[in-house]
């Protein structure tokens, strides 16, 4: 069982066989695919996955806090498992890759920021969009 299996048990799902293959594949998953593709890869393990139900599933391990949802300004959203730890996005909106990053500095200037206005941070999310540095 795979960690992301592991948590729907955790979290009382009912796993259908067609539920622990797109559990599997977005475990697998080392990018951030949006629904047709995690249907692209479902099917090819079972054909008889439907986009309907990838759309079905992805929405369950939503609302369970067991996958975040990102919209990267590219129409699509994406999907990538709760992590352990918080990390951050850079996007290249040239080719559409997102590298995860994570930055001491970046944190502790948003906790001075929100602290200097008078709040104390408790969420946040950060996504930088670049495009690559030309290479001489």
């Amino acid at each position: 069982m795979d960690r992301l299996e592991k948590l729907c048990a955790d979290k009382g799902l009912r796993m259908t066989e067609q539920r622990r293959i797109i559990a599997r594949v977005l475990s697998a998953a080392e990018d951030h695919p949006d629904a047709e593709e995690l249907h692209r890869r479902a099917n090819a393990l079972d054909s008889s996955i439907s986009l309907a139900t990838v759309y079905r599933t992805v929405k369950l391990f939503e609302e369970s806090g067991i996958i975040e949802r990102h919209e990267f300004r590219d129409g699509r959203a994406r999907f990538e498992e709760v992590p352990d730890e918080h990390h951050d996005h850079l996007i290249d909106v040239k080719s559409g890759d997102v590298v995860e990053f994570h930055s001491e500095e970046i944190e502790q200037l948003q906790i001075e920021i929100a602290e200097r206005l008078g709040y104390k941070l408790v969420d946040h999310r950060l996504e930088l969009y670049g495009v690559p540095l030309k290479k001489d």
